[in-house]
């Protein structure tokens, strides 16, 4: 997922010693558009690598958040983890990496998406009737007899 928003604050940075070798944390809270009114929410990276990322952006800068989002269960209460793994001022493209899904509302197909739909990720979009009326992409009409691939 993709979320673009202001940064408000850089927490510490967390780190130590585990079995599997030295490890650092460091959470921040941007502030994003969610409707008509502002939402923050809490990020955190991990890894050495990805906190000198953000050492980069300082608060009141515009930037983009790439990441994952997991839920855990502990003594009968659930805590979610917004997992940021890439960081980028706000506007700028995406570093092409070659693996990965697409981003939140971006459009694989290369065509703009249809009106109302605009942050509908590919395959996600509503049945036809839930919104605007609209013509599904195919009929059966448009379909030769002979299109099978055998």
């Amino acid at each position: 997922m993709e979320i673009e928003g202001r940064l408000i604050q850089k927490l510490g940075i967390q780190s130590g010693k585990s079995a599997r070798g030295d490890w650092a944390k460091q959470e921040f809270v941007i502030e994003f558009q969610e409707g008509n009114f502002p939402s923050k929410a809490c990020f955190s990276v991990w890894g050495a690598d990805k906190v000198k990322d953000l050492e980069k952006y300082q608060p009141g800068d515009q930037i983009k958040v790439a990441f994952n989002v997991s839920s855990r269960e502990f003594n009968g209460k659930w805590y979610t983890d917004l997992r940021a793994w890439r960081i980028s001022p706000a506007g700028a493209q995406a570093p092409a990496s070659g693996y990965g899904a697409p981003a939140y509302g971006q459009n694989t197909a290369g065509t703009a998406p249809a009106s109302g739909y605009q942050d509908v990720p590919a395959g996600f979009a509503p049945s036809y009737g839930a919104g605007p009326q609209q013509v599904p992409p195919h009929s059966i009409e448009d379909i030769p007899e002979d299109d099978l691939p055998f």
